[in-house]
């Protein structure tokens, strides 16, 4: 769900996420008015926070980040086919096995969409 990382910093990072008209959700979200699904969005913020625990936070490495909760999300504007999501990811909070973060998801300056994700970090033989 990311095409490109553009911006990364001991606490933030900036991804890109070209939204096409080939992407299979579109089929059936809506027919007639592709809308891209807000649980997408709500993935791709959590994939770019996760590639920031991943290099910021070296006891990580070799860990499964699960979603844990979702809140205070909002849906701004829908994206579309041709939209370029701009999202940034802020850490708020990382302990060893739990990170929380703040996204903000823009399309031309815009904010389409924002959530604070909870994440817990598991050792791959525990999943």
């Amino acid at each position: 769900m990311v095409d490109r990382i553009i911006e990364i910093s001991q606490e933030s990072i900036v991804g890109i996420k070209n939204v096409t008209v080939n992407e299979p959700h579109f089929v059936g979200h809506f027919p007639g008015y592709p809308v891209m699904p807000g649980v997408l969005i709500v993935e791709a913020m959590a994939q770019i926070g996760g590639i920031l625990v991943g290099e910021v936070a070296p006891h990580v490495r070799g860990k499964l980040m699960f979603l844990a909760s979702v809140d205070e999300a909002k849906f701004r504007k829908p994206v579309v086919p041709g939209d370029q999501l701009r999202i940034e990811m802020k850490i708020l909070r990382l302990k060893h096995t739990v990170v929380k973060l703040q996204g903000v998801a823009t399309v031309d300056g815009q904010t389409v969409a924002e959530a604070t994700l909870m994440c817990k970090l598991t050792d791959l033989a525990a999943a």
